[in-house]
Parts: C-alpha cells; sequence; structure tokens
C-alpha cells in the first residue's frame, strides 16, 4: 500500500499499485520528494523578478493613466498597492505546495472535489493560454524586428516576419518547459540580474530627457473635480487582477521551495518593488521616447525598434526576448501544463499537456495573427484587450483566490490526506463537492447579473475583491453547514 513520509513539517508520497493505477493519478503532477524541494528566497526572488519584468508590466502605468483616468503618480502607488495586497493570497496559498509537494490543480480537489476541480483549473488554464498568447505576439514581435536590424528583405516581410516571429518564439517558450522545472529554475536565475540591471542602465540613459514635475502634473484623463477613489479601486481591482492568476498556481512553483520562510521572504522580495519600478520605467520611457526617437511608444519592443543603431537596437531587444520568455515560460505554460494533466492524468502528460496550452495559445490568437497577415481587419489593441480583460477575469479568479484559503486554513487545518487525494474514490475527497463549486458559481453569478442590468457597478469594478470575500464567506457557511449535516447523520445510524 502507499505510504505517506513525513520529514519535520513536510510530507511526500511514496505511491504503489493502489495510487500507479488510479484514474487520476500521473507523475508529472505527483507531490515533489522533499529531496526535489531545492528552491531558496533567491531562487522564488529571481521567479518573480524574472515574471514581472515583461512588455505587460511596462504598459501598466498607461494603461492605468489611459483607461482609468489616474495620474502617473496615482497610477504608480496603485500597481504598488495592488501588488503588495495580492502577495497575502499568494503567500498564503503557497502554503500547501510547499508542505505537500502538491500543483496547484491538486491542491484544488480539496476544496472542489477529485473531478469538481477541473472547474476553476480549467478556468485559469484557458485565462493563461490567453496570457501566454499576448506575450508570445510581444516577444514574436522582438524576433521579428531583431531579424529586420540585419535583412532589409526580412524587414520587408511586415507583419508577416511578425507572425513568423510569433511561432520562433513559440517554440523557444515551449522548449524551456519541456524540460521540467530546473530548466525554468536555471532561466529565471540567470535572467533576474540582467534584466534588473539594464532596467536601471534604461532609467539613467531616460532621465535626461523628460521632466518629472511635469510628468506627474499631467492632468487625469477623468471628469474634472471627479473623485479619484472611485478610479483608484478599479484601477487596484485591475492590478491585483494582473496576477490574481499566479495568486492560485503558487503551488505549482512553492511545491520545489526549501521551507515556508524561503517562499515567503521570496514573495515578499520579487514582486512589488520590481513591478512598481519596471512600471515607473515605462512611464518614464515612453515620456521619453518622443525626445529618443522622435516618436511617441507606449511599448518597449516598438521603442527599441525604432533606435537607429543596430548594435544597441539589437542588444535590448535580445534583452526583450529574454525578458519576455523568462515570463511567459513560467507565468504562463507551468500552470495549463499541470490543469489539462488534472482533466486527464491518464492521457496527458507534461510533454502533451506543454503542447496544449501551445496551441490553445495560438488558437486564442488568432485574430491577431490573421490581422498582421492582413487576411482580416481589426481596430482592437492588446492594451485595450487586457485592461478590460484584466477585470473580467479577476472576478472569476476572486472566488477560487477566498475558497482555498478558508479550505486550507480553515476547514482543513493545514492537513491534505495525500493518498485520499490521488484516489477517484476516497472517504476524504467527494468527487464533487458542492460547498466549493456553489461558493465559486454564486458571487460570479452575482456579479454577471450585476453587470448585465447595469446595477451595483462596483461589484464588478471591484470584482476581486467582491468574489474573494463571497467565495470565502459562502464557503465556510457551505462548509459548516456539510460538517454539520454529516455529524447528525452519524448521530442517528449511531442510535
Amino acid at each position: 500500500m502507499s505510504r505517506i513520509i513525513k520529514q519535520q513539517d513536510f510530507y511526500e508520497l511514496e505511491p504503489t499499485e493502489d495510487i500507479l493505477q488510479s484514474p487520476v493519478y500521473n507523475s508529472d503532477i505527483a507531490p515533489t520528494k522533499i529531496k526535489e524541494r531545492t528552491w531558496n528566497k533567491w531562487h522564488i526572488a529571481a521567479l518573480w523578478v524574472g515574471m514581472a519584468i515583461c512588455v505587460p508590466t511596462y504598459t501598466l502605468g498607461g494603461v492605468l493613466t489611459s483607461y482609468f483616468g489616474l495620474t502617473v503618480g496615482e497610477a504608480l502607488w496603485t500597481i504598488l498597492v495592488a501588488n503588495t495586497i495580492v502577495l497575502i493570497p499568494l503567500i498564503l496559498n503557497a502554503f500547501s505546495g510547499t508542505k505537500f509537494g502538491i500543483p496547484f490543480p491538486v491542491l484544488l480537489r480539496s476544496s472542489f472535489g477529485i473531478y469538481g476541480s477541473n472547474v476553476p483549473a480549467l478556468i485559469r488554464a484557458t485565462i493563461a493560454c490567453g496570457w501566454f498568447g499576448i506575450q508570445t505576439m510581444f516577444g514574436g514581435l522582438a524576433i521579428h524586428l531583431l531579424l529586420a536590424q540585419f535583412s532589409s528583405s526580412w524587414a520587408s516581410l511586415g507583419g508577416t516576419g511578425e507572425v513568423i516571429g510569433f511561432f520562433l518564439f513559440w517554440i523557444l517558450n515551449v522548449s524551456i518547459v519541456l524540460r521540467g522545472s530546473d530548466s525554468i529554475k536555471f532561466m529565471e536565475v540567470l535572467a533576474a540580474p540582467l534584466l534588473l540591471l539594464v532596467g536601471l542602465v534604461l532609467f539613467a540613459w531616460a532621465t535626461p530627457q523628460i521632466n518629472f514635475s511635469e510628468l506627474l502634473n499631467v492632468p487625469p484623463k477623468r471628469p474634472e473635480g471627479a473623485s479619484m477613489w472611485s478610479y483608484f479601486f478599479g484601477g487596484l481591482t485591475a492590478m491585483v487582477g494582473f496576477w490574481a492568476t499566479l495568486s492560485l498556481n503558487i503551488p505549482d512553483f512553492s511545491r520545489f521551495a526549501k521551507s515556508q520562510k524561503d517562499q515567503i521572504w521570496g514573495q515578499i522580495m520579487g514582486l512589488p518593488l520590481t513591478m512598481l519600478l519596471f512600471s515607473a520605467l515605462g512611464v518614464v520611457l515612453t515620456a521619453a521616447s518622443a525626445s529618443i526617437v522622435g516618436q511617441t511608444y507606449s511599448d518597449p519592443v516598438s521603442l527599441i525598434g525604432a533606435i537607429k543603431s543596430p548594435l544597441w537596437g539589437s542588444i535590448g531587444l535580445v534583452i526583450i526576448i529574454l525578458a519576455t520568455v523568462s515570463t511567459n515560460a513560467a507565468a504562463n505554460m507551468v500552470s495549463p501544463t499541470n490543469d489539462f494533466q488534472n482533466a486527464f492524468p491518464r492521457l496527458i502528460n507534461l510533454k502533451r499537456g506543454t503542447f496544449l496550452t501551445g496551441i490553445v495559445g495560438i488558437l486564442l490568437m488568432s485574430w491577431e495573427l490573421l490581422r498582421k497577415l492582413g487576411w482580416v481587419i481589426s481596430d482592437i489593441s492588446i492594451e485595450g484587450l487586457y485592461s478590460n480583460w484584466l477585470l473580467g477575469y479577476s472576478s472569476l479568479l476572486g472566488p477560487i483566490a477566498g475558497i482555498m484559503i478558508v479550505d486550507y486554513f480553515v476547514v482543513k487545518k493545514q492537513h491534505i490526506n495525500l493518498i485520499h487525494i490521488y484516489q477517484a474514490e476516497n472517504p476524504s475527497y467527494p468527487k464533487f463537492h458542492w460547498p466549493g463549486l456553489l461558493a465559486f458559481f454564486i458571487p460570479v453569478i452575482f456579479t454577471v447579473v450585476c453587470k448585465s442590468c447595469d446595477i451595483l457597478s462596483w461589484v464588478y469594478s471591484y470584482g476581486w475583491f467582491v468574489g474573494s470575500a463571497l467565495g470565502a464567506a459562502f464557503y465556510y457557511i457551505f462548509a459548516a453547514k456539510m460538517a454539520y449535516f454529516k455529524t447528525q447523520k452519524l448521530s442517528e445510524e449511531l442510535l
């Protein structure tokens, strides 16, 4: 029979045939061995630096000023506060991964049921695939501009070259993830200090080109005299939504952490300040771009592509490619790969899950690929897309975060039965756990009704906060009710 091994505060599973033949188990989503938990706080901080320094982070200041009506100063404060807030679910949800070595979708089996876990897991997977497509588009553009530095014939390809770059970047990401967690750890440790150094150099380079007092005093794009707070909280929700995805599937990485202290301090060191500094760099470079290259660019790929020096332009584009792949491979491929395996453990392994993630990412970005080829006409901007998307999907992810935290810390009291959670038929975890499913769907339906009927608009605008609070409250109530009914039934049977 399979057995659970405990070493100090950590657990691992030693599976035998009763688990190895289970329809909900495969070796890629099995708990990590304690000897495999080698990531210290510097590895985890490097992971966050590598994920946070990316093109979307660079554009966040512009998104908050253009779409949420904030000033530059308000936007930067919003980014810092949001990333400090999101540390709470990140750190809390990481605990189970570090202690038991299980990935995110397996943890969901505790609160949603063995098969019910696929509902939130596949929602998370779809969002990650969408982000994978967006990031691959940016990376593909960087590859196209890099090749155009050396070949005028390649430059003449225009949108077709960008599409080819998209698929070249796609191959690069897939290759890294297929090599496993050690490959990702090595890449992040290599990328993090280099990206930080480049960011500081770019900041120093652009600073003489702008007037900071003028930049900070640019009037906000909101009605004159309107209160800042409603715009601030809308932007705050969107910024929390930026990493609301990782706040769920952080066990996919914390399962490799050496200790709880390492995962806590690694995340604190790596996330909030990196997000603030790189967003600030984006604001500064966007403001300075007119002086530097003669035209305003809101994304770093186009800005670097416009630099006339082939040497510096090429170096800049290589850095952009490194930054984007370090984000994309970790943040947007690991989770859906595990999520797809959780849905079909006997059919999908790491390799198949990785390719499936890549294919879904291509499909979700097909409209943009076809537009670049000139086959369809579309005026949708990626900035506009994800400014609305961040609000929309944060309403979906908020309830899941609240449910996971209450289940692990309050209901299950930080205990997971590693044998039962990998068995389709077991006494601890039902196939579908209705308290989790109801606690998820009720807030989501409530938000959809409010948005559709244009009532209580704040429910959608502050979707992550409302959803996480409601999800946590409903789950606690429903789980308590279920425990009460089970106790009553047991008492009746004994009588």
